[in-house]
């Protein structure tokens, strides 16, 4: 069986390591199992000649030296491949160990525990605590979406997507055409903030809302990325949270408590009714409708409108 590139590579770095002398070709051929294997001197010394350039490239450091019969030899001495003292101060080491626990559910999992423990060999000391408090607490950011790892692929390697998505307003799904920006996780739910290429906006997509697989387009951008992409202000806006303008709804005394808790202003009418000013944004007239006959919306009238349809299809179904 033809041994695995990624295990020759390994063999040979770990030969030129731990060499106190170079080495010839001759032998590291005679020391390497993979390298007995090729069929003819030619094609070893190909096969050397790639693996050297390819670990020069990952940044191993080796050493040619012309030895006294003439005989060229390698090695890669200790002193030119040890990293740099590594120092973190207390939120730099817990930004990382929390870093490396984030995305215990998406791809980059195994390679940001791979980071840390590679910055634990070069320095950083075992008994860090990542959080900076010594706590049975781990915070996580857990990830459920199928679509977030294509996304966040997508967002790194700024390439176009296309994918399904569901507005709660809509009755079915609809094709969009994106250019992503950015993800966020915010009160709970993940974000993508991006340019809409048939809209010709920025736009925010819910991703529980993305139905079917996020596929990859080809093509470049076509908008140019904004220096700073504010998700969660963009998502708190289009909310109604920190909005300019306000509704006015009445509301059954001793009921519609999470209405209260947004509530600007609260003015009790009588004994039965409360008038509340809430923040006026996208998806209210659908929360509205939650609270049935304890709530009466007063303005804006388009608010007002939407909540009498959205009961009068309630009450036709």
């Amino acid at each position: 069986m033809a041994i695995a590139k990624a295990e020759r590579l390994m063999n040979l770095a770990l030969c030129l390591l731990g060499t106190r002398r170079p080495l010839s070709k001759r032998e590291l051929r005679e020391s390497i199992e993979a390298y007995l294997e090729a069929a003819s001197d030619e094609a070893f010394n190909r096969m050397f000649e790639r693996d050297k350039d390819d670990l020069r490239e990952l940044g191993l450091v080796i050493e040619t030296v012309e030895g006294l019969d003439g005989e060229t030899g390698y090695r890669a001495g200790r002193d030119s491949n040890r990293l740099p003292p590594i120092t973190l101060d207390a939120e730099e080491a817990a930004a990382l160990g929390l870093a490396a626990k984030v995305w215990q559910q998406a791809r980059l999992a195994g390679a940001a525990s791979g980071a840390l423990q590679k910055l634990r060999a070069a320095g950083l000391p075992e008994d860090v605590d990542p959080y900076g408090t010594h706590t049975a607490l781990e915070p996580r950011i857990p990830v459920h979406e199928a679509a977030f790892e294509p996304l966040m692929l997508a967002c790194r390697d700024r390439r176009p997507v296309v994918f399904d998505y569901r507005k709660s307003t809509a009755p079915r799904p609809e094709a969009r055409h994106v250019e992503p920006w950015a993800l966020e996780c915010w009160r709970g739910h993940w974000y993508l903030a991006g340019y809409d290429r048939e809209r010709g906006a920025e736009r925010v997509f819910r991703l529980s809302r993305i139905t079917g697989r996020v596929r990859a387009t080809r093509g470049a951008f076509t908008s140019e990325v904004p220096p700073v992409v504010t998700v969660r202000e963009t998502v708190a806006a289009w909310a109604g949270e920190n909005a300019d303008r306000s509704a006015f709804i009445r509301l059954r005394a001793g009921s519609g408590y999470p209405l209260r808790a947004k509530a600007i202003n609260v003015r009790s009418v009588d004994g039965e009714w409360d008038e509340l000013e809430i923040p006026y944004g996208h998806g209210l007239d659908a929360w509205l409708v939650e609270f049935g006959p304890d709530v009466v919306v007063l303005e804006p009238a388009e608010l007002r409108a939407d909540v009498l349809d959205r009961l009068r299809a309630v009450a036709a179904s």
